[in-house]
C-alpha cells in the first residue's frame, strides 16, 4: 500500500491514510489511543467528572429525543455537523456524510481486528495467482429504487474511479490494471504481483450504473438522494439532525435490527451520557463511573487499535546506533507508561511489531516472551555502554564527558500522549538521560514527523488489519526520503535491504504458511533492530447501551471494531439484535 500513514491521531489506533472516510479515516494515523479524528473534551457533571472525547464524529450530538428505548431507533454518535450538516452522500467525496458508507456497500468489509474480509456485494473471491482477483458477485440484490444490481455496476464503479482519479481516494488504481465482468464474476487484473492488494481494492463503495452514468461531474456531485444497496436509506434530513431508515428490500434485511438510525449534528457536554446514546466512540476517563453507572445497560469495549511507539530518527546519532535504541527500550517500564497514559485501559506492547492479541496467530514463537520487553536498568546500562555512554554520578555521559540530552516530540493538546511522554521522561532521567519535551501544534507536529525534523517522537503504527501493510508502511524503504523531504510512512527512516526483500516476497506470496514464515522474520527484525520502540496499544473506545440492542462487538465476540465510521458500521448494524427478539 502506498502513501499509508498520515500523522493525525485518533486516540489509539492507526489506520491507513488512504482508507479515507472523510477525515475520520485519516485522523488515526499517528495518534495513540484511537480516539477520533476530531476530539471533544466534555466534562460530565453531578459526580460524573470526566473527559469525554467523541470520535468518528465530533460527537457533539444533541438529539431531539426522537430515539427511545423499544422503538427500534438507534441513537448513534457517528457523524459530525461542523456545526451543522450539509447534505452530501457522494460516497467518494472527502466531505461526505459518514453514513454514505452505510447506504452504499462494498464487495467486502475488512474486520481490522483479524484482517478477514467479510462478504457483502461479493460472496467470495479467489486469487488464482498473485496478479489476479476473481470475485463472485451476489445475486438477487436490488438498489433501493428497485432496480436490479449486477456485476455491470461493479465494473462501472471501478471504471468511474479510473476516469475521475479524484474519486479514487483509496488508491485503487495504483494497484489495478483493468477490470472485467463475465456473467456473475468480476475479474480484477493487478498491475503487478500484489496479493495484499485484495484488502484495498475490494472495499470501495459500489454505485449504480443506471443513475451515476448520467452524473456529469461525479467529483463535485453531492448525491442528495442516494440510492444504494445497503441496509439503510436516507430518511428525513435537516441541518441539526438526520435519520436513516431501514431498507425494506435489503438483501439481508432479516439481520438488520434497528428500524432507523438517528444522527444529531452537535452535542452539549452532557448529551452522550444524559440523552441515552446507544452507540458512541469516545474516551471517557473513569469509564466505570462516568458511563457504565450512568445508565442501565451501558457497556464498553476498548480493544487495541494500533501500537503507540517512540520513533527514533535513524538519520541522527545516537539514534542510528541499535545498541542505543536497545538501551532506551530496556530502560522503559511499558506497563507504567500505558497505565499513566491511558488510565489502565490498554496493555503494554511488545517489540514484535504485531497488534496483540488481534494478530496472535502470526506471532513468531521464537521471540522471547512473545516479544515483550521488561524494564531492566542493568541491561540498559550495558547497551548504552556499547553505544559509548557510561554513568558518571547520576548522569549518562558520552565520550565528551557531557550528560546526554535528548528531545521527545509530541503534539500539543494530545494529553494522553503527553502523559506517556512525561512518564518516559521520568524513567529515562532515572538512568541519567536529560529529557526535554517539544509540543508543537498538531499540524506542525505532523510536518516535523513527515520531514524527519525530530530526535525521538511519539507515533503510532499498525491497525490496518493486514500484517503486510502494517510492516510495509513501517519498514519499507519505498517511503524513505531525505530529511527535509516529506514522507507518508516510515517516519523514522529505516532501511534494510533484507527487510525490503522480505516485504517484496510477502507481497507476491499466496501460500498462508509461507506468509507466516515471512512475517516471523519481519518480527525478528523488529525485535533485533528496534526501528521503533513499541510502548503500548492504543485503544478503540467503544461505548454501547444494551437497553434496546444487544450483541455489540466484545472481546469474546470480536466480529467488528467499535468504530462508528468507514465500512465498520456495516458489520455492527447487521449483527446487533433488538432486546427481546
Amino acid at each position: 500500500m502506498r502513501g499509508a500513514l498520515l500523522l493525525v491521531r485518533r486516540s489509539g489506533a492507526l489506520r491507513d491514510s488512504r482508507d479515507d472516510d472523510d477525515t475520520k479515516e485519516k485522523d488515526a494515523m499517528t495518534h495513540g489511543s484511537t480516539r477520533a479524528p476530531r476530539r471533544l473534551a466534555v466534562i460530565i457533571g453531578a459526580g460524573l467528572a470526566a473527559t469525554l472525547v467523541i470520535s468518528g464524529c465530533s460527537a457533539s450530538v444533541k438529539p431531539t429525543g426522537s430515539a427511545s428505548s423499544g422503538t427500534g431507533s438507534l441513537l448513534v454518535a457517528a457523524d459530525n455537523g461542523s456545526p451543522t450538516f450539509t447534505r452530501n452522500f457522494n460516497p467518494f467525496s472527502p466531505s461526505k456524510r459518514t453514513t454514505a458508507n452505510i447506504i452504499y456497500e462494498p464487495l467486502f468489509v475488512m474486520n481490522t481486528l483479524d484482517g478477514k474480509l467479510v462478504p457483502f456485494l461479493g460472496t467470495s473471491y479467489t486469487q488464482p495467482d498473485a496478479k489476479t482477483i476473481v470475485v463472485d458477485i451476489r445475486q438477487g440484490v436490488k438498489w433501493s429504487d428497485g432496480q436490479a444490481f449486477s456485476a455491470a455496476d461493479v465494473v462501472f464503479t471501478y471504471e468511474l474511479l479510473k476516469k475521475f482519479p479524484a474519486l479514487d481516494t483509496t488508491g485503487v488504481w495504483q494497484h489495478l490494471a483493468s477490470i472485467e465482468a463475465t456473467g456473475s464474476k468480476v475479474t480484477l487484473h493487478l498491475t503487478s504481483d500484489d496479493v495484499p492488494a485484495a484488502g484495498i481494492v475490494l472495499q470501495i463503495p459500489i454505485v449504480s450504473q443506471h443513475l451515476w452514468k448520467d452524473v456529469a461531474d461525479p467529483v463535485s456531485a453531492t448525491d442528495e438522494k442516494p440510492v444504494g444497496t445497503g441496509p439503510y436509506t436516507l430518511g428525513t434530513f435537516g441541518p441539526n439532525e438526520y435519520k436513516l431508515e431501514k431498507n425494506p428490500t435489503y438483501w439481508q434485511a432479516d439481520k438488520v435490527a434497528a428500524t432507523e438510525l438517528v444522527l444529531p449534528a452537535a452535542n452539549t457536554q452532557l448529551d452522550v451520557v444524559n440523552n441515552g446514546y446507544d452507540w458512541a466512540y469516545a474516551f471517557m476517563s473513569d469509564v466505570q463511573n462516568t458511563w457504565v453507572k450512568a445508565g442501565k445497560g451501558n457497556t464498553y469495549w476498548f480493544p487495541p487499535g494500533g501500537t503507540i511507539s517512540l520513533l527514533p530518527n535513524l538519520t541522527k546519532a545516537p539514534y542510528n546506533d541499535v545498541n542505543f535504541r536497545k538501551g532506551l527500550s530496556a530502560a522503559l517500564d511499558r506497563t507504567s507508561i500505558a497505565n499513566v497514559a491511558e488510565e489502565g485501559y490498554v496493555q503494554a506492547a511488545g517489540q514484535s511489531g504485531l497488534l496483540l492479541p488481534n494478530q496472535k496467530a502470526w506471532l513468531n514463537p521464537a521471540l522471547p516472551d512473545g516479544g515483550a520487553i521488561t524494564q531492566d536498568t542493568a541491561a540498559a546500562a550495558g547497551f548504552f555502554a556499547k553505544a559509548g555512554y557510561t554513568k558518571k554520578g547520576d548522569a549518562l555521559v558520552g565520550a565528551d564527558g557531557k550528560q546526554l540530552t535528548i528531545a521527545i516530540t509530541t503534539a500539543n493538546g494530545w494529553t494522553d500522549w503527553l502523559r506517556g511522554v512525561q512518564e518516559v521522561q521520568k524513567e529515562l532521567q532515572a538512568v541519567g538521560i536529560a529529557v526535554t519535551v517539544n509540543q508543537p501544534q498538531p499540524a506542525a507536529y505532523q510536518q516535523a514527523i513527515q520531514n524527519g525534523d525530530f530526535d525521538l517522537a511519539m507515533g503510532s503504527f499498525g491497525g490496518t488489519g493486514s500484517v503486510y501493510q502494517d510492516f510495509n508502511t513501517l519498514l519499507s524503504s519505498e517511503f524513505l526520503k531525505p530529511v527535509g523531504t516529506s514522507t507518508t510512512a516510515n517516519f523514522q527512516r529505516f532501511s534494510d535491504p533484507k527487510v525490503d526483500a522480505l516485504l517484496a516476497e510477502f507481497k507476491v506470496t499466496i501460500d498462508p504458511a509461507k506468509q507466516k514464515d515471512i512475517a516471523n522474520q519481519l518480527e525478528q527484525a523488529m525485535y533485533d533492530q528496534v526501528p521503533v520502540i513499541s510502548m503500548f496499544y492504543g485503544g478503540l473506545w467503544g461505548l454501547f447501551s444494551d437497553k434496546s440492542f444487544t450483541n455489540w462487538p466484545t472481546k469474546d465476540n470480536p466480529y467488528a471494531t467499535p468504530a462508528t465510521w468507514g465500512n465498520n458500521p456495516l458489520l455492527v448494524l447487521t449483527n446487533i439484535k433488538r432486546v427481546g427478539s
